[in-house]
């Protein structure tokens, strides 16, 4: 004889109902997911008519979505690394003492 669960919904140990609204939830998310994804792309097209650039509009977006302090940060050594790779003047001896 083959023992019943507890509940009816439950399947070796796994509430199925349950199981069965998370991913029915996860799966409206993702067909959202998609068709945000595609007005984000209709809207950087629209940008480029326009005469923007979508890859330096995307760099803006990353740099908006960051920490105050992190970018700071971030662009300070990136500020270094020019110039240490001759990208940039080298600083005044008085602006390097600052």
């Amino acid at each position: 004889m083959v023992e019943k669960s507890k509940s009816n919904d439950d399947v070796d140990g796994v509430a199925a109902g349950q199981l069965k609204q998370f991913v029915a939830r996860i799966e409206r998310l993702e067909e959202e997911k998609k068709t945000l994804q595609e007005d984000i792309k209709e809207v950087y097209a629209e940008a480029k008519g326009n005469g923007f650039d979508a890859k330096i509009m995307r760099q803006l977006i990353r740099l908006r979505r960051m920490d105050k302090d992190d970018l700071d940060e971030q662009e300070s050594l990136l500020d270094v690394y020019k110039r240490a790779l001759g990208m940039l003047p080298e600083r005044p001896a008085s602006a390097a003492a600052d």
